[in-house]
């Protein structure tokens, strides 16, 4: 509910603050060049916004049907991949609700396919605003097969998660995922998430015709902050 803009203005002030003091408040606006030059550093990985020359490890995984049959993408020439990975790096700014940035996960010592003088991009993570008044946010995230296994999704959307939280402020975070994504669901139980719902046919995939169930996960900051402190 707001406020009535033509209410009277005579109420005493009491000096305190119009709302709540544990009221949602994200930490916007958010400007991803913060992380090119401070990246986040794991044990393995080193997560900082994608930039163009990227694209053709992007592509690596972004063209493969196993990868395909669980992200809302279509098939993509290189071509279009670079396209629409420039389009993700576009995306620096969190303030709005449906913004969106994307982080690469960067494995140290792994060179790339195209670059031997470059770390390779194995996979990615993205952050989206679904609620600015409400203070959350969502993650989704996508990892080459050849390096699934090894805990590195874990490793990345741990630390990407845990930035939600610490710096962004995130009163919730979820994540939404076809139902059968059992890895991701998966993921998302290690992360600390609850399953909450699956809405059944809830998404028509055009491209094989069928419809889909989508499951959605959160945690709280709360809950994720407990979850620390007790090891």
């Amino acid at each position: 509910m707001t406020a009535d803009a033509d209410a009277p203005s005579d109420a005493p002030d009491s000096g305190a603050s119009s709302g709540p003091s544990d009221a949602p408040s994200l930490a916007l606006p958010f400007d991803t060049e913060a992380l090119e030059h401070s990246p986040i550093v794991t044990e393995r990985l080193l997560i900082r916004p994608l930039i163009e020359a990227d694209s053709d490890d992007v592509w690596e995984y972004q063209r493969l049907p196993e990868v395909l049959r669980y992200i809302p993408w279509p098939e993509r020439s290189r071509e279009e991949a670079h396209a629409h990975t420039m389009r993700r790096v576009g995306s620096r700014l969190l303030a709005e609700d449906g913004d969106n940035v994307h982080f690469a996960m960067v494995l140290t010592g792994e060179p790339s396919p195209g670059d031997a003088g470059r770390d390779r991009v194995v996979g990615d993570v993205m952050v989206r605003i679904a609620s600015v008044e409400h203070a959350r946010l969502e993650l989704g995230w996508v990892l080459h097969p050849d390096f699934q296994g090894r805990g590195l999704a874990a490793e990345a959307t741990a630390a990407v998660l845990a930035f939600a939280f610490d710096t962004l402020q995130a009163h919730r975070v979820l994540a939404e995922l076809v139902a059968e994504n059992t890895a991701s669901a998966k993921l998302c139980l290690r992360l600390g998430m609850r399953h909450e719902a699956t809405f059944v046919e809830e998404e028509y995939d055009r491209d094989t015709g069928a419809w889909l169930d989508m499951a959605f996960y959160g945690i709280l900051r709360r809950e994720h902050v407990a979850a620390r402190l007790a090891g």
